[in-house]
């Protein structure tokens, strides 16, 4: 299919996103910027959030783990191991985080550890937050945008930095006014699209290869593409491992995430809150599980098509398809053009939730927690949003510094990179929330907590690094994120106070 026409269909469902955040942008003020007046449907902002979620790295980079490849964290369905650990996770979220940000009436969420234990904690808090988020969304950013570069726009000649640019603007323009208000309507319809694209190649690539889903099941079971469980207790993908860590990969990524939770928090009551958290669980292991299927069925697909595996390479007529590679490849050069362009449509409905939500809590992030300008007295509306346009303008700038690094370090997984960079970045998030909410010792108002929360993961990097050597082959895996919040969770016992403090969990 011409990449021009394919790229039509970019700039078409741009301007479907802009006509949305006019509609719903109008009247808007900071306060539907940065909560959505506490006003938003708990029902849309649930399926919003699985496109939030799943983003790009679901979409291209999960079907991808399903196939043997070297130096894949997961392999088959093992990736499934952690979805299950994301279900526990968000009860957690949903009967104590929920409840508490309900009951301080928070706007961010890290204010919560400014009443807890004053205002270094509180803007600790806040920085590892947007460093989490900054890394995390510009990775899943960096994931769709090479997909359309090297697809489409590439064969137009643009280059790599000015998709970025041109994405990165598009972005700025349908959230430049209404932030939360108008990203929960866009969240829900790029959702829409996102699931349309998974069943309509799923469906499709049955119907190919003349399979039921029992039957699909059963080829795929023969070629142990459906493994799930891993019970090697020196493996990075054991499943105790796999299973603590998606828990509380899910509390920190989502519960401990202000981009997540300010959907959340703008949803009339907890009780309503609670149905969104609850329902998004159940309907993202369903459809976390589907993405897995599409995968091995992509794999059978490119089999049943001549591909050959080249060493640990599954290569088809010239073409790399394993990976990060093989959903786009077959999309786009294999499927019919109907499908092609439904592919494009669901992934450019990936990508736009991976950054426009992040966008908006990094801003109001900085905004609320870092500048303050909430509480600043004599600072008029208008000044107010003078400020927030330009760190949300700032913060566009450092997403586009950040992908031209992904791109010029380059990785065949990006699922790996964002689960590995977590463990390290929301490691001090939940230490300090843990602490916050399960003892009731006193914190002095010190640099001192900024120090530990940055120790922490540079004890972890040197854990993992050598835990395989220390520990006869036992590896690190994606339990880090619970040793790094353990470890800062010690370190503030440490410096802390008995009695003096109020638990507020």
């Amino acid at each position: 299919m011409p990449s021009f026409l394919l790229f039509s269909f970019v700039i078409g469902y741009f301007l479907l996103l802009l006509i949305v955040a006019w509609r719903t942008s109008r009247h808007s003020n900071n306060d539907s910027f940065f909560i959505g007046n506490r006003n938003s449907n708990w029902m849309l902002v649930a399926f919003g959030m699985i496109g939030t979620s799943l983003s790009g790295v679901t979409f291209v980079s999960v079907p991808g783990t399903v196939g043997d490849f070297a130096g894949a964290s997961y392999k088959a369905f093992a990736y499934f191991q952690v979805i299950i650990g994301y279900w526990f996770g968000y009860l957690v979220i949903a009967f104590v985080l929920l409840p508490l940000y309900y009951r301080l009436q928070l706007t961010s969420i890290y204010n919560y550890l400014h009443s807890r234990f004053g205002s270094v904690a509180y803007r600790t808090g806040a920085l590892f937050f947007i460093i989490s988020r900054t890394v995390g969304a510009t990775a899943r950013l960096y994931l769709v945008i090479n997909v359309l570069h090297i697809f489409i726009l590439k064969d137009l000649g643009v280059p790599f930095g000015l998709t970025s640019l041109v994405i990165l603007l598009m972005i700025l323009l349908y959230t430049f006014e209404g932030g939360v208000k108008t990203i929960v309507y866009t969240d829900t319809l790029q959702t829409t699209f996102m699931l349309l694209g998974l069943v309509v190649c799923t469906v499709y690539i049955l119907q190919h290869l003349h399979l039921s889903l029992g039957g699909a099941m059963q080829a795929l079971d023969a070629k142990g593409f459906t493994h799930i469980f891993n019970w090697d207790v020196r493996s990075k993908g054991f499943f105790p491992k796999q299973l603590l860590g998606g828990m509380f990969i899910a509390i920190a990524m989502t519960g401990l995430d202000q981009e997540m939770m300010q959907k959340n928090i703008s949803v009339k009551n907890v009780g309503d809150s609670k149905k969104n958290v609850l329902t998004f669980s159940f309907i993202m292991v369903l459809v976390s599980f589907l993405f897995l299927l599409l995968g091995g069925l992509l794999y059978l697909y490119s089999l049943s098509e001549g591909a050959v595996y080249q060493g640990h390479q599954l290569m088809l007529n010239g073409h790399g398809v394993i990976g990060d590679d093989l959903f786009p490849t077959l999309a786009l050069h294999y499927l019919p053009q109907a499908v092609s362009i439904i592919f494009i449509i669901g992934l450019i409905s990936a990508l736009f939730p991976s950054a426009d939500g992040a966008l908006t809590a990094l801003t109001s992030s900085f905004c609320i927690d870092l500048l303050d300008i909430k509480n600043k007295p004599g600072l008029s509306e208008q000044q107010k949003k003078r400020t927030r346009m330009t760190v949300h303008i700032s913060f566009a700038v450092l997403f586009l510094f950040c992908i031209l690094i992904f791109k010029w370090v380059d990785n065949k997984s990006i699922v790996n990179i964002i689960l590995d960079l977590a463990g390290y970045t929301y490691g001090p998030l939940l230490g300090l929330f843990a602490f916050g909410i399960f003892t009731k010792r006193a914190l002095e108002n010190s640099w001192k907590i900024t120090a530990l929360c940055l120790l922490a993961p540079a004890c972890c990097y040197i854990i993992s690094r050598y835990s395989a050597a220390w520990l006869s082959g036992f590896q690190i895996g994606i339990e880090l994120l619970l040793i790094n919040g353990i470890l800062t969770f010690g370190g503030l016992w440490a410096l802390s106070k008995p009695g003096d403090g109020e638990a507020r969990g």
